[in-house]
């Protein structure tokens, strides 16, 4: 039935199309030629061998990552077991129910493996004596609810969209597979997600700091429109990524803050870590230890970084399989962006398209009674009448663009040096490379790293960062967690 609702309404979709291109509106989507600039192929390239370098890292220290894609994709009310040696999954189990009767082993070697076994009925101790059981047969394991019903419902209303978003990502130097999983995991793709925190959007964005992008950009942004949140999300982690020449602490960094991260990847730094990937992997599992030993007596060593900060990356990496996935699976839809002059009200739009209200509100989810001025409107194709076509993604970018960017992710990393006042200079030179381009990603880059410069200069992440980095009561604190930890691992 699924797909048979996709059919009609890809159907009713090239109706509504066929009409308006008699009209004399554009339906086709004008992707972007691969006449492309030869700095663009350069910047992708650079982005993918990041991308690739961080994938082994995860790989060595995060063999589970594997894992996290089944938890988004499979229904609610269950706990998904699996190997923490190689991320397999092994077992299906109710939250309530008979695990003996009810459990679905993936895994067809350890069926009936529970048979004859009484377990508490208590959930959270049914887990742990099911770890006790099986870990002898099959090695270490990883287990955690299932939140499918997070994702799939959001997958089949907003799947068809993901090659388009996942274009403007890597018009950003994000390759689309990491960008879009870390949506996954923050929003499951809904564009009017809210936190507790008060985050909001796509990838959850902190309101507060939502509202100065939004009084930093030179249009109106509206917050809810994931195609307006997934640019500003792009440019945002491509300059993190920039500045730890690493995709891995730049994600953490969204969940977990910078000066945890900066704790983290400094911890790893002191334990030997000659590669950012390799300072953060060892910095977290540092952290991880030293908060199972005695959580309050090394909290200076690692503050607020916890158990989910040091899974998010790992996750994230895990769901790109998804984003693969959800692609192939949906049939994708074009969308076009129109740069209002004026506000237009929701009920004027079906009217001058015909596209029905539902679809208008699915691509436009930020939509109330009206589309103010100076904000985007989006549709399954380009109308003329409702303002220059600014669908940046659906063409090659500008050489002085695809110039600044090439030239901006090769940028030196290092947290130290982002944080020394000097280098303000070098981020201010690319921000207005980046606004003399004259384009709209151009302008998202330069509003973005304004935001960033801001954050680094305002904050006060620079200096408790550096005392981390100096001071001999935390060197002191450092050196007896690690003494600790290496005689709690080697069972002393």
């Amino acid at each position: 039935m699924k797909h048979l609702a996709l059919l009609l309404g890809l159907a009713t979709l090239v109706c509504v199309g066929s009409l308006l291109h008699a009209q004399g509106f554009r339906t086709d989507s004008s992707a972007a030629s691969n006449l492309e600039p030869a700095a663009a192929r350069a910047a992708t390239d650079y982005s993918r061998s990041r991308l690739e370098r961080d994938l082994a890292a995860v790989q060595m220290f995060r063999p589970t990552y594997p894992f996290w894609q089944h938890i988004f994709t499979i229904p609610d009310g269950r706990i998904a077991f699996g190997s923490a040696q190689d991320g397999r999954l092994l077992a299906i189990f109710p939250t309530a129910g008979d695990w003996v009767r009810d459990g679905v082993w993936e895994d067809q070697a350890l069926n009936g493996f529970l048979n004859g076994h009484t377990l508490p009925k208590q959930l959270n101790a049914r887990r742990d004596e099911l770890v006790r059981l099986l870990t002898p047969v099959t090695g270490p394991l990883v287990h955690n609810p299932t939140r499918g019903q997070f994702l799939m419902p959001n997958a089949q209303r907003y799947g068809s969209f993901l090659q388009e978003w996942g274009t403007i990502y890597e018009r950003f130097g994000v390759p689309a597979e990491i960008g879009l999983a870390q949506a996954i995991l923050e929003s499951g793709l809904d564009g009017r997600a809210r936190s507790r925190a008060r985050a909001i959007g796509f990838c959850q964005f902190l309101s507060r700091n939502w509202a100065f992008l939004n009084k930093l950009a030179p249009v109106v942004l509206e917050a809810y429109n994931q195609t307006t949140q997934a640019p500003y999300c792009a440019a945002y982690l491509t300059i993190l990524a920039t500045m730890y020449d690493s995709f891995i602490p730049a994600l953490s960094e969204h969940h977990a803050g910078g000066v945890n991260v900066g704790r983290t990847v400094i911890n790893g730094e002191r334990l030997g870590g000659t590669s950012p990937q390799e300072q953060y992997f060892l910095g977290s599992d540092f952290a991880a230890g030293l908060r199972e030993i005695a959580i309050q007596r090394y909290r200076d060593l690692y503050r607020t970084y916890g158990y989910k900060s040091s899974l998010y990356a790992e996750m994230v990496f895990g769901n790109m399989v998804n984003v693969t996935r959800l692609t192939a699976e949906y049939p994708q839809t074009p969308i076009f962006a129109m740069r209002l002059s004026k506000a237009i009200q929701a009920l004027d739009i079906s009217a001058r398209t015909g596209v029905k209200p539902d679809e208008v509100k699915r691509f436009n989810p930020a939509l109330g009674a009206r589309v103010p001025a100076q904000a985007n409107l989006y549709l399954p194709f380009y109308v003329q009448a409702f303002g220059p076509d600014v669908s940046f993604w659906h063409r090659p970018p500008t050489e002085e663009y695809a110039a600044a960017l090439n030239d901006f992710l090769r940028v030196d990393g290092g947290i130290a040096r982002w944080h020394e006042a000097s280098f303000e200079t070098t981020l201010r030179t690319f921000q207005d490379r980046f606004e003399a381009t004259r384009t709209e990603e151009g302008s998202v880059m330069a509003t973005t790293l304004a935001y960033v410069i801001s954050d680094l200069r305002t904050s006060r992440r620079a200096a408790i960062l550096e005392d981390f980095r100096t001071s001999g009561r935390i060197l002191d604190l450092f050196k007896r967690g690690v003494e600790e930890l290496g005689l709690t691992i080697s069972g002393q």
